[in-house]
């Protein structure tokens, strides 16, 4: 399930933290117990990585949509110009960040995360960017080498995006590759329209058999190597129809922390746990839950392996 959590009395987590399908950060601290959560749920399968950008713990990928200026300002607390976003392939980091930070990032996360310091006239980019493993929705007007760098350091498809009519797409929307939520003010049809576009590929672990047909009934497999030649144990390369093999990610319009629409400001999730402010009411729990696909049984059991395999190709 879904944990509530605060930093320091703060609801708002993800102003202090991050969280992938390959590494978790934390900002430096002396919130013990926020620590003592992540460790308690995630150690066992990805790195809890403590880190400081610029010098400052707000590692978060944003805070409220409010905080969009781009002159850069250290006396703000603007986690957007901190850590800017992310994913399990890799890390985008802004031109402040010491070449100390920067090291000590490389040095803990795991190898095949990239870790790259980026420069774009729209400095705090946290706000303008939102991503999971295959797909970036970004800001209209951010710089195309900005858009190419994502594009490559991330390894997503790069669109140019709103959510409610708001160009700060990373403020008002949080995406995994189960599920997303986005503002409550997002029309049924705009979420229809992202659906489409944040189409992942869907991977079915198979134990495969003589009688492979049999396995999965309902699902239309078309297998790539003769009957004759399958052994049980042996992974093969299997091709599904196209609407099976990349499925549409639900998305549901929703709030947090007693009905904030900084989303990303109060919820962290990747594909197998979820962590938000501690005001967010069991409503918005079930919500959580359901559209990120946290509490189904089979969900979780698929996750487990979901999790040694995500892990085991970070190695």
């Amino acid at each position: 399930m879904a944990v509530r959590c605060q930093f320091e009395g703060s609801n708002e987590i993800g102003v202090f933290s991050k969280l992938t399908n390959a590494y978790c950060l934390a900002g430096i601290g002396a919130s013990a117990n926020f620590y003592s959560i992540f460790e308690d749920n995630l150690s066992e399968t990805i790195p809890v990585v403590y880190a400081s950008i610029a010098g400052c713990r707000i590692v978060g990928s944003m805070v409220t949509g409010k905080w969009t200026d781009t002159q850069y300002d250290t006396n703000r607390i603007c986690s957007k110009e901190w850590i800017l976003f992310r994913n399990r392939h890799g890390l985008l980091v802004p031109s402040t960040t010491t070449d100390t930070e920067l090291q000590h990032l490389r040095d803990h996360l795991p190898e095949k995360v990239k870790v790259q310091r980026i420069e774009e006239r729209l400095s705090a980019l946290g706000n303008v960017v939102v991503c999971n493993d295959y797909v970036a929705l970004v800001h209209p007007d951010i710089d195309r080498e900005t858009e190419e760098i994502i594009h490559d350091t991330l390894q997503v498809e790069v669109f140019r995006h709103t959510i409610a009519n708001n160009v700060l797409v990373g403020s008002y929307a949080v995406l995994s590759n189960q599920g997303g939520l986005l503002h409550p003010a997002t029309p049924t049809q705009e979420q229809d329209e992202l659906s489409m576009l944040l189409q992942v590929p869907l991977v079915v672990p198979l134990v495969v058999s003589m009688a492979s047909s049999t396995l999965f009934p309902q699902v239309p497999l078309v297998v790539s190597m003769a009957s004759s030649t399958l052994f049980p144990q042996v992974p093969l390369v299997v091709s599904m129809a196209s609407s099976t093999l990349f499925p549409q990610v639900p998305l549901v319009a929703g709030t947090v922390n007693r009905g904030s629409n900084a989303l990303a400001a109060g919820l962290l999730v990747n594909d197998w746990a979820a962590f938000c402010g501690m005001d967010t009411t069991a409503t918005e729990l079930n919500v959580i839950e359901s559209i990120f696909k946290i509490t189904d049984a089979p969900q979780m059991a698929a996750s487990t392996t979901m999790r040694k395999a995500l892990i085991d190709s970070m190695t």
